[in-house]
């Protein structure tokens, strides 16, 4: 099931992102295989990382929930909320 993966991260917490970066990405690599879209959101003049969004594959929820728990970001209290929800690809059509 499809699912996306909205991270906010803490206010002020950019030097938690940028401590645990390479951490956060070796955890979406050993995941490759269900990624569909992933990358930061930025704040509204395009520079500063202020979250996540990550469009991925998993069997159910909990899988999705297993993986956002085991993110070094997560881990490392960077996330004031993660959201995970249902989604269904329109387009472009495969």
């Amino acid at each position: 099931m499809a699912v996306v993966i909205e991270c906010l991260d803490k206010d002020g917490a950019l030097e938690i992102r940028k401590a645990n970066r390479e951490a956060h990405l070796a955890h979406l690599k050993s995941h490759m295989d269900k990624i569909i879209a992933a990358g930061p959101l930025l704040d509204d003049a395009n520079e500063t990382m202020v979250g996540s969004v990550l469009v991925m594959d998993f069997a159910d929820k909990e899988a999705a929930q297993d993986f956002c728990d085991n993110d070094p970001y997560a881990k490392a209290g960077l996330f004031k909320s993660v959201s995970i929800k249902n989604w269904k690809k329109v387009l472009p059509a495969d």
